[in-house]
Parts: structure tokens; sequence; C-alpha cells
């Protein structure tokens, strides 16, 4: 039997040649006490009409550092803020959006409303034969239900259609394949759902275990061994794959004692060694 698993830019203001830094620094006091009184090196005559002040590069830079508490903000006022911030250092109209990470990307998703950007691939025959196939790797029983119930032939249609997962995409179709040709040849079903328990058993005790299979049953067998991996995933970072396993993590408590006492028997720890 197949094995169950349940178990920028510059700024003017350099000291002028030949001038020292405390003498450039009274000039400037001078001239700016706002200048001293930021510890700003002088600066060299005019500024040119089209460079930024240093009293406005620190308003600039200020008004950046309070972006950092702007969760407060509504979401318009940060985005001007930004862009504010990003004309002034830079002379030039920001390029909207001015965050384009905010609505999150492939690389750095939105896992507050997650998004799935890419269509789904696999046809309505090949899920109900994914769902046969999930269900004979984890089965229902008294502590959880099958794998189909919980949406993994839907997690395996996901990750299967992505746009860089091609090689699964045909692995998977490939091995869904070749299960409903035995299925034919074999026991003349239509298809490989349409066995019985015991014949779907048959087939995946076969490549099951990828060492025993022979050599010509191996891309069977690695097939196997892939959709495995995906049922196991999908299942067990479900709510009822997690009580599967007894995981109790990421749930509020409203008190913590202290490891259990059992457990601190089995580190062997005691006394001084939990100070």
């Amino acid at each position: 039997m197949s094995e169950d698993p349940k178990g920028g830019p510059q700024v003017s203001g350099a000291t002028p040649a030949g001038e020292s830094a405390s003498a450039a620094s009274e000039s400037a006091s001078a001239a700016d006490p706002s200048a001293s009184a930021a510890g700003l090196p002088a600066s060299a005559g005019a500024a040119d009409a089209e460079a930024i002040s240093r009293r406005g590069a620190l308003k600039v830079i200020a008004a950046t550092a309070a972006l950092g508490t702007a969760a407060s903000c509504a979401p318009d006022d940060v985005t001007r803020s930004t862009e504010s911030a990003h004309e002034a250092l830079s002379g030039f109209e920001p390029l909207p959006p001015a965050n384009p990470r905010a609505a999150g990307t492939l690389t750095d998703p939105d896992m507050l409303a997650p998004v799935v950007p890419w269509d789904m691939v696999l046809t309505e025959e090949e899920l109900r034969q994914v769902a046969a196939l999930a269900d004979v790797i984890i089965p229902a029983d008294a502590g959880s239900p099958a794998a189909s119930a919980v949406g993994v032939p839907d997690y395996i249609n996901e990750f299967v259609s992505a746009p860089a997962h091609t090689e699964q995409l045909t692995q998977l179709r490939g091995g869904l394949a070749w299960l409903n040709r035995v299925a034919r040849e074999r026991f003349g079903a239509e298809n490989f759902p349409a066995l019985q328990l015991v014949q779907q058993h048959e087939i995946c005790d076969e490549i099951c275990f990828e060492p025993d299979v022979p050599e010509d049953l191996k891309p069977q067998a690695r097939f196997f061994d892939a959709v495995r991996d995906m049922c196991a995933t999908g299942f067990w970072t479900t709510e009822e794959g997690m009580r599967d396993l007894g995981y109790v993590g990421n749930v509020p408590l409203p008190s913590f004692d202290g490891p259990p006492p059992e457990v601190l028997a089995q580190l062997g720890l005691e006394g001084d060694d939990l100070v």
C-alpha cells in the first residue's frame, strides 16, 4: 500500500579651498544662524538658483523621515509626501506610482489581501484526477478530512499554473496521463478516478518509493513523489492539517506559564538553567 503520510544629487555647500572648517563655520553662522545650529558646513558663496538649499534639504530629509510614522496617515497623504520629497531632491516629477510594491508584487506579496496574478491552467477533468490521487496519498481518517476536502487540488493547480513552474506542470500532466492509461489497460476503466480504491492503491504502490522502482518506472516515481510533496504542503498548511499535526503555533494565549515540566525534563533543564 502507498504510505499514508499522516503520521542622489549632490548639494552645494563645500568648504572653499584654503579656508579652515572652523572659519567657514563661523562665517556660515553669521550669515545663517540656523546653519550653525544644525551643525552644517558653510556654503561656498551664493548657491545656484536651481540648487536646493541646505535648509531645504533638511526640510526634505525631515519630511522623508516623518514617513516612518505615517501609519496613522491616510494613504494619499503618504503618497503626496513621498512624491514631494522626490521632486524636491531630484528636480523631476516622480514616476507613478510612488511605491509600486504597496499593492503587492510577486516578490513582495500583500499577505493581508493575497491575489494570484496568473490564470489556472488545469482542466476540470485534470482537477478530478488530481483529487483522486491526492485522496490516495492523504485519505480521510478519524482525525482529519481527506486532502481534496481542504482544497489541496486547488493548491496544486495554483502551484503548477505559475509561469515559473512549467516543468512541474508538464510532469503532472504526463503522470496523470500515465495513470489513466494504466487504468484503462489493466482494469478497463475510463480513467484513474473511476477505479476502485484498492485498484488505485495497486497502481500507486508500484511507484510510491523510487529506490524500489524499476528503471523504466523512475519518471513515474518522481511524478508521484512531486505530487506527494505538493499534497503534504497543501494539506498541512490548512487549519485542518495543523490540527491533525497537533500544531498549536500562531494562536494567541491569555498567559504563558513556561514550558511544560515534561519538556524541561526531557531537555535536562532545571533550576538555574531556567533563569
